[in-house]
């Protein structure tokens, strides 16, 4: 099978999106597909190469994800006439994808991560008429019919179905989890020599790592601290957060609060860390923080649960989906509960919620099925 993604971001771009679409297409190419990504191009980048099994093709369109919409039409026209189906995921790939599969009858199929209609001002930081704008934006990609949607959770699809009403199948598909990556054994060792580095062999270690966006909740997890503290005098707070341009206001936001919050000496904040050595730093700590308002799938609750640590999480779309293990589900915005969980994982009064698997497998066998049966139909 010939498949085509239009996905206006992939490697060596950084996201949860990404990690998804790198997993699925090398393991499509691994099973024998022929496999075609078109992207926008990135400063440094080769405009063809191929990486791990995929043909990946980068369209310059001066690093604009809204220009990438036009740009990449004529390179997906071309690839797309002799491809089985094509693939693509909210938001700006999708409007080529369509535009082209409508045109060359090819089934159409769309990953949809998280629906933020009405949402956007309070999930971003973005001001009233450029939320207005987004939120306008996405309605009209849903607009756009596709022949099926794969949904990352059942919260995900719960969202997504009135939106879209009867204009075609919904089928829910989790990500995968690296398992042999997050192997909690094998990163112990290292682990233990991280917390002694940082003078911290005593401490109760509080973890909270991602991207400092409106729609993780950071703020939460650090004015629920002082709280913890009242409790556990010895507790710090671990910080991992992302730098990128995009946060940088977010960043500034965080460190600002925890100044104001007169928690600097009490907390370790760290430059991110490299996806091959984050393992040994989540181990390093005793306690992740999910503070989030939103999540689609929830990668941090389901890495670290994949690790055994035990987790503070909002109680929210998809996160109780993929949480499992030593694991405490706390009301989002709620500095007061998530210092409660916390309390409750130091004095060890958790239960075990059910394990879950969440394999790349399962996740490429349920796609391929997809596949194949709208492949059957033409």
């Amino acid at each position: 099978m010939k498949i085509l993604f239009v996905l206006e971001n992939f490697h060596p771009h950084i996201g949860g999106a990404e990690v998804v679409f790198s997993a699925l297409t090398s393991g499509l190419a691994k099973r024998g597909h022929e496999v075609h990504v078109v992207t926008h191009r990135m400063k440094g980048t080769k405009k063809d190469e191929v990486r791990e099994g995929v043909r990946i093709h980068r369209v310059d369109c001066l690093g604009s994800r809204y220009l990438f919409t036009i740009a990449s039409i004529p390179r997906v026209f071309s690839i797309a006439k002799s491809a089985d189906l094509i693939h693509s995921t909210t938001f700006n790939g999708a409007p080529p994808a369509w535009l082209v599969g409508k045109y060359l009858r090819k089934p159409l199929v769309l990953t949809v991560h998280e629906v933020w209609i009405g949402r956007w001002k309070e999930l971003t930081d973005m001001s009233g008429t450029k939320a207005a704008l987004h939120d306008w934006l996405e309605r009209l990609i849903y607009i756009l019919r596709f022949d099926q949607y794969i949904c990352v959770s059942r919260s995900t699809m719960k969202m997504l179905k009135p939106v879209i009403g009867g204009k075609g199948r919904i089928t829910v598909i989790y990500n995968g989890i690296d398992y042999p990556h997050f192997e909690r054994k094998k990163y112990e060792p290292l682990a233990r020599e991280i917390k002694d580095g940082w003078g911290a062999e005593k401490d109760f270690l509080c973890l909270v790592y991602g991207r400092p966006g409106v729609s993780k909740g950071i703020e939460y997890a650090i004015q629920a601290f002082p709280r913890i503290r009242d409790t556990i005098p010895h507790a710090r707070l671990v910080l991992i957060l992302s730098k990128d341009p995009a946060y940088m206001t977010g960043y500034k936001k965080m460190m600002d609060l925890i100044d104001n919050l007169g928690l600097r000496e009490s907390s370790i904040i760290l430059d991110p860390i490299p996806w091959k050595d984050l393992p040994a730093y989540i181990v390093a700590t005793d306690c992740v923080i999910v503070p989030s308002l939103a999540e689609g799938f929830g990668y941090t609750v389901a890495e670290s649960c994949a690790l055994g640590m035990p987790v503070v999480a909002s109680d929210t779309t998809s996160i109780p989906e993929v949480i499992q293990g030593k694991a405490v589900l706390v009301p989002p915005r709620d500095p007061e509960a998530i210092a409660s969980g916390v309390v409750r994982v130091f004095q060890k009064k958790v239960k075990a919620i059910p394990g879950k698997r969440f394999t790349w497998e399962k996740n490429i066998d349920d796609t391929l099925s997809v596949y194949s049966r709208l492949v059957s139909r033409r």
